[in-house]
């Protein structure tokens, strides 16, 4: 039996291996997972998508400004459809902005953390017998998961 298990880079890992070691369970294997390099893009593309709308304060706002730019229009120069639409404009750039800027310091903020998140993956492989003990044991020592594939 397989008893995968992931952990922050810590002294757990040791401790665990050793804890394992002392119960006679020799097939272990530990990975580091590598850190991402590259940057998170801030616009999505056609085929990636990371859930994030950037359009959608932009677009509530230009239905409020249109609508405050309609109403205005009335007594301006220019009339209700042409302060309506200058107030969709700029409505939908000053959500866009605001967006943009909410994104950036969030993606600064994940670029400060993301250091420090490093796991690791474990691989435990033990008897049947042994399954509830070894669990036991990583959930003692602060995995972050566990998964157990019999084989």
């Amino acid at each position: 039996m397989q008893i995968f298990a992931t952990f922050e880079h810590s002294t757990f890992i040791e401790i665990v291996i050793s804890q394992l070691e002392e119960k006679g369970i020799q097939d272990i294997f530990a990975v580091p997972l590598d850190n991402r390099v590259e940057e998170r893009k801030l616009f999505d593309t056609l085929h990636r998508s990371d859930g994030v709308s950037l359009t959608q304060t932009g677009l509530f706002l230009a239905v409020i400004f249109s609508t405050i730019g309609a109403s205005r229009g009335f007594v301006l120069d220019w009339g209700p459809i042409y302060w309506g639409l200058i107030g969709a404009v700029f409505g939908f750039f000053l959500g866009l902005l605001f967006d943009i800027i909410v994104q950036k310091k969030h993606l600064k903020k994940e670029k400060v953390l993301k250091g420090k998140a490093s796991e690791v993956i474990l691989v435990v492989d033990c008897e049947e017998t042994q399954k509830e003990q070894v669990e036991k044991l990583l959930w003692d020592n602060l995995a972050l998961g566990v998964a157990k594939i019999n084989g």
